[in-house]
């Protein structure tokens, strides 16, 4: 039960990406986030769903055209954290930014994204 109340919040998140108007993205991160998030991203720590809409809209307003944000793994979810890979896959098919995500959940609701974009390379040892 645990899982799937977290599968969709994270499913609700990942489909602010893709909303067919920006004026749906706050209305779906309201019901995916808490009021508190907290986002660390690529371009570091961040608070408050006004922060992680700003980071959503900026994804949405790729120069090569608004791309496609897919979850393409299970939710593996040990306790309260969930993890899970995700593609963004550009309009013309070309380059793909592929990723996992680690969420924090609290009262049903995602309030920490870690976010991991690339893939991670091979061990220097």
């Amino acid at each position: 039960m645990q899982e799937e109340t977290a599968r969709s919040a994270i499913d609700t998140f990942v489909s602010a990406f893709n909303a067919s108007d920006d004026n749906y993205v706050t209305a779906l991160l309201s019901q995916a986030l808490t009021p508190d998030v907290v986002l660390w991203g690529p371009l570091g720590r961040s608070e408050g769903i006004e922060a992680v809409e700003q980071f959503v809209r900026d994804i949405r307003r790729h120069p090569a055209g608004a791309g496609t944000m897919v979850r393409c793994s299970a939710v593996d979810m040990p306790g309260e954290w969930a993890r899970y890979q995700w593609v963004f896959t550009l309009p013309d098919g070309g380059p793909r930014l592929a990723g996992t995500d680690v969420v924090h959940l609290r009262r049903n609701l995602i309030d920490q994204v870690i976010v991991f974009a690339g893939e991670i390379g091979p061990s220097a040892a």
